[in-house]
C-alpha cells in the first residue's frame, strides 16, 4: 500500500475505518473496531459511507475491497447503541444522513472480505457489495427477526434476487446461523478462502479489475445489473443498443481495441463519477 488515509491518532489506534489506496488503484478500506468485533456504529457508518463517496470522486480509486479487523466482519449494531435505541424508543434512522446500501450506489466495483462474522447491518454491508468472498470460518445470519424486527434496509428486494425466494424466506423468518459452506451452496457468497488467504485473494482479484477492465465500462455495467433488475428482457436490449453505441465512440474503447491488438496492458483513464448526497435514496 503507497498510501494511507486515516483520521484520527498518528498511531490509528482509534480509527474506527482504516483506508489504504495502493499503486494500482484499490482501496483497502477496514472496520477497525476489533474491540467490539466491528459493532456498527453512527461513527463507523459515517466514516465509511464517506469513504465510499470520496472513492466514487476519487479518479485513482478504480476498486474497492472492504473487510474487517481481528476476528469479525460486523456482528451487527453494537450492543450498546442497540439497547441505547430500544430503551428511548428513539430510531437510529433519525440520527443517519446515509442510506445504508450506499455500496451499491458507488459506480466502482465494491468487494466484501467476510472475514467472520456478518450479521444483521454487517450483513446488509456485506449484502450492498458487488462481490462476496469469505473466509471458511466465517458466519452469516440475517438476525432480525430474533431481535423483534423486520428484515431493514431492502434485504426482503436484495436476498430473494441473490439467493431465491426460498432460502430467503428461510434466512429472514428463521434467522438462524448459516456456516460457509452453506452461504456458498446457495449464492450468498462468490468465493471461499482460507483465513489468511481472503483479503489478499480479494486484493489480487480487485487489482485485476483496476488494471485490465475499463472504470467507464465497469460503471456502466454496474448500472446496467442494478437497472435491469426492475427492466423487462427487452427493454433491457432496448438500453443496451443506446449504451453500448455510447461506449463505442469513447477513448477507452478505442484503448480496449488497441490494447488488445498490440498485446498490451490497457491504459484506461481514472473515473470521477461526481457523487453527492441525494437525499432521494432514501425513498
Amino acid at each position: 500500500m503507497v498510501s494511507t488515509d486515516l483520521t484520527g491518532s498518528p498511531d490509528g489506534s482509534d480509527h474506527v475505518l482504516l483506508s489504504e489506496l495502493d499503486e494500482q488503484g484499490v482501496l483497502l478500506l477496514t472496520y477497525n473496531r476489533p474491540e467490539r468485533n466491528n459493532g456498527w456504529t453512527i461513527e463507523l457508518e459515517e466514516a465509511y459511507f464517506g469513504a465510499l463517496i470520496e472513492a466514487a470522486n476519487d479518479p485513482a480509486v478504480r476498486a474497492i475491497v472492504v473487510t474487517g479487523a481481528g476476528r469479525s466482519f460486523c456482528p451487527g449494531l453494537d450492543m450498546k447503541a442497540l439497547q441505547e435505541s430500544a430503551a428511548g424508543g428513539t430510531p437510529l434512522a433519525n440520527r443517519r444522513r446515509w442510506p445504508m446500501t450506499t455500496a451499491r450506489f458507488i459506480p466502482k466495483p465494491v468487494i466484501a472480505a467476510v472475514n467472520g462474522a456478518a450479521a444483521g447491518i454487517g450483513l446488509i454491508q456485506m449484502m450492498s457489495c458487488d462481490l462476496r468472498f469469505a473466509s471458511t470460518t466465517s458466519k452469516f445470519t440475517t438476525a432480525f427477526a430474533r431481535r423483534g424486527l423486520p428484515a431493514e434496509n431492502s434485504l426482503s428486494w436484495l436476498l430473494p434476487r441473490l439467493v431465491g425466494t426460498g432460502n430467503a424466506m428461510d434466512l429472514l423468518l428463521s434467522a438462524r446461523v448459516v456456516a460457509a459452506d452453506e452461504a456458498l451452496s446457495m449464492g450468498l457468497v462468490n468465493k471461499l478462502f482460507e483465513p489468511d488467504e481472503l483479503v489478499p485473494a480479494a486484493l489480487t482479484y480487485a487489482r485485476d479489475l483496476a488494471v485490465n477492465c475499463s472504470p467507464f465500462a465497469m460503471s456502466t455495467i454496474k448500472q446496467q445489473v442494478h437497472a435491469d433488475l426492475e427492466r423487462g428482457a427487452e427493454e433491457s436490449r432496448l438500453q443496451a443498443i443506446v449504451t453500448v453505441a455510447m461506449h463505442s465512440d469513447s477513448p477507452d474503447f478505442e484503448e480496449g481495441v488497441m490494447s488488445f491488438t498490440e498485446r498490451r496492458q490497457p491504459q484506461f483513464a481514472g473515473y470521477d463519477a461526481e457523487l453527492k448526497l441525494n437525499q432521494a435514496w432514501y425513498r
